[in-house]
């Protein structure tokens, strides 16, 4: 499934059940809980990371939608964008971005 389809069917499932469609700050405390919830279930090896991280996806493209943001074309340019990108290790090993190429 592509990104812009989910984003519409996750869209659909929340106006259809009545789900919150207009608080954005509600949105961001909702997707902050289900974040939580996957990084719970990685720690501590539960088998329903998968799920928690689908959880996370919809709860993103659903803000998305809420603010009239094609996530799918979002993406894609900002993969095109860090592909663009230099970077280089400081004396730490930490990479460190130089430039736009």
């Amino acid at each position: 499934m592509d990104i812009r389809s989910a984003q519409k069917l996750a869209w659909e499932n929340k106006t259809a059940k009545g789900f919150n469609t207009s608080d954005v700050p509600l949105e961001f405390g909702l997707l902050t809980a289900e974040i939580g919830e996957a990084f719970t279930a990685w720690r501590k090896g539960l088998p329903d990371l998968g799920e928690e991280l689908a959880d996370v996806f919809l709860y993103l493209v659903a803000l998305a939608e809420m603010n009239g943001i094609d996530l799918s074309d979002e993406v894609a340019h900002k993969i095109d964008k860090n592909t663009r990108r230099v970077y280089e290790r400081n004396e730490h090993g930490v990479p460190i971005r130089i430039g736009e190429g």
